[in-house]
């Protein structure tokens, strides 16, 4: 078999973006995306594609050209991730919520060619484009207007742009032959972390990993044929989890939206009949604590969550609601879920809060990866698989990042000589082999020589009635060196403000002694990253500046 080897026909470049042609053809005539008024087919939304790959290369954006998005949830956000890969350059989402400062310095570092800037975020590029330093140059503007909302009056920009998003795409041409990989390997997106623990970093992705981690998203997750799918989740947010390109491969709906609360999304329910959904567990939240819809759903909707640990109390209210909850893990460095709680028929049978505790575990790694561990950070050997011996977790697979954009050292400290990827979440492995969570590593509480986990003493504060939120950090202690401060807010039907005595008793009854929060802060609401992730480094030097606690030594 020595003469068997790589040929041209059998080692084809995988691309994602190919999963939009052969929806042209299977799903024509079905509808691919619906905003508001507006409502394309998938042979629309092809051909549209195509014009726009088209028109940007026309001029002169094409291999290893950056091509940034600062947009919502619209259905021009949907496009770009076909339309700036079919011509070669590599697309660059950025978040909605980021300062006029921050989004300056990414644009300057991922040295983008071509911005598209939705015109609610006008006066944000405006500011952003005057902070670049001299020696940047600026990227070319393109607006995308919004004629099928009604939005707020937005002050006239100062600055040029080359065109509009509709008026760029009717210049392309519709039989534009796109440009294919060279390599399987070859960038298709930039994205850029939350940087909740450091300085964002820019995560490069292969056409390869986001083909590989696309279809398993979406056998993990037993998608069926021209689902329902509303876009909750940002796409901005490590390219929506993959499932732009996931919704070609299946023929789904797009339900696309600009923005959302609780009532929205109970009537985008209702109107179109949607089957899926994903978001963090702040969306959980907001949907199972709305006032506005105590009845369960007609019909089964389904909903991945992700991006922090979900409270088993928040699991449980939202499948009480008649949503079918799933749980999963990655990161933007695994450009979409690679760990998830593969449920077991047998499960079914056990208590409801006994489900939850077990749905709240992140789970086991997807078909799709190679192999994922948790692991002793100074021996490098596997921890016990005893759900308590704390380690770090690790992945292998192809879906991996190529690497930090210009950041060399941080590409090899996170991907190590022996083949993992080192996350620096601390989690334990159980005996069935399901992993879960506990901290981030800098999130990690030390009392007494102890490791805590904040994660578990968050999932018993959720517990308590009318917390609506809550997150714990270290306060530092003269005698302990650290002990548990928990900082919550409140539901809105909360009709007294509870006391900390009140929080502490309840923790008290559900906690070894020693993870029971010696503090109790009340705030109106946490502070949060622009993904939407609590912000503990903000609420750790709040802890810090109230100074070292006096507990009692008991």
């Amino acid at each position: 078999m020595d003469e068997l080897r790589p040929r041209p026909a059998n080692s084809y470049a995988l691309t994602p973006v190919g999963f939009l042609d052969r929806a042209a053809i299977v799903y024509g005539d079905c509808p691919s995306i619906i905003y508001n008024n507006i409502s394309y087919t998938w042979s629309q939304t092809h051909r549209r594609c195509l014009q726009l790959a088209s028109s940007l290369s026309s001029i002169g954006l094409n291999n290893g050209h950056v091509v940034s998005i600062l947009a919502p949830n619209i259905p021009a956000m949907y496009e770009l991730h076909f339309a700036v890969p079919m011509a070669g350059a590599i697309l660059n989402t950025l978040n909605t919520r980021l300062d006029a400062r921050t989004i300056s310095l990414l644009l300057c570092h991922a040295e983008s060619e071509l911005l598209f800037v939705d015109l609610m975020s006008v006066s944000l590029v405006n500011e952003a484009i005057s902070l670049l330093p001299s020696s940047a140059k600026p990227p070319l503007l393109v607006l995308i207007t919004d004629d099928d909302e009604v939005l707020p009056q937005q002050p006239s920009p100062t600055i040029h742009f080359y065109d509009t998003y509709e008026g760029l795409l009717e210049k392309g041409d519709p039989a534009f032959n796109w440009t294919r990989p060279k390599n399987d390997f070859d960038p298709i997106v930039l994205n850029y972390t939350s940087g909740t623990t450091s300085s964002p970093k820019g995560v490069v992705h292969c056409h390869r990993g986001l083909f590989i981690v696309t279809l398993d998203s979406l056998v993990d997750w037993s998608f069926p044929k021209q689902p329902v799918f509303l876009w909750t989740l940002p796409m901005f947010h490590s390219n929506g989890w993959s499932y732009p390109w996931g919704m070609a491969a299946v023929g789904g709906t797009n339900i696309c939206l600009r923005k959302f609360d609780a009532p929205t999304i109970y009537g985008l329910i209702k109107k179109h009949g949607v089957t899926h959904m994903c978001g963090a567990p702040v969306v959980l939240n907001m949907l199972s604590n709305s006032p506005t819809n105590m009845e369960p759903l007609k019909n089964p909707v389904h909903i991945i969550t992700a991006g922090a640990p979900p409270p088993a109390t928040i699991l449980s209210r939202t499948e009480s609601l008649g949503f079918v909850v799933g749980h999963g893990y990655g990161l933007t460095e695994t450009g979409g879920i690679v760990v998830s709680c593969a449920w077991k028929r047998q499960w079914n049978l056990f208590p409801a809060t006994e489900r939850a505790r077990l749905k709240a575990r992140q789970g086991v790694r997807t078909v799709g990866m190679t192999e994922v561990d948790v692991m002793d950070p100074v021996t490098g050997m596997s921890v016990k698989r005893d759900g308590l011996t704390l380690g770090e977790i690790v992945l292998r697979g192809g879906c991996i990042m190529l690497g930090y954009l210009k950041d060399p050292v941080a590409t090899a400290k996170c991907m190590t000589e022996n083949g993992w990827f080192c996350t620096g979440d601390v989690g334990v492995m159980f005996p069935d082999g399901y992993l879960e969570i506990k901290d981030r590593s800098k999130d990690v509480i030390i009392s007494g020589g102890e490791n805590l986990s904040s994660v578990e003493v968050e999932s018993v504060l959720y517990t308590f009635p009318d917390i609506n939120e809550a997150a714990v950090v270290a306060r530092p202690d003269e005698f302990w060196g650290e002990t548990p401060c928990a900082f919550v807010s409140l539901k809105e039907a909360c009709c007294r403000i509870p006391t900390e005595k009140e929080i502490i008793e309840h923790c008290r009854g559900r906690l070894p002694h020693y993870m029971v929060p010696k503090t109790v802060v009340v705030k109106e609401k946490l502070p949060r990253t622009s993904t939407g992730k609590i912000q503990k480094a903000v609420l750790r030097d709040m802890a810090k500046a109230m100074g070292s606690s006096r507990a009692s030594r008991m």
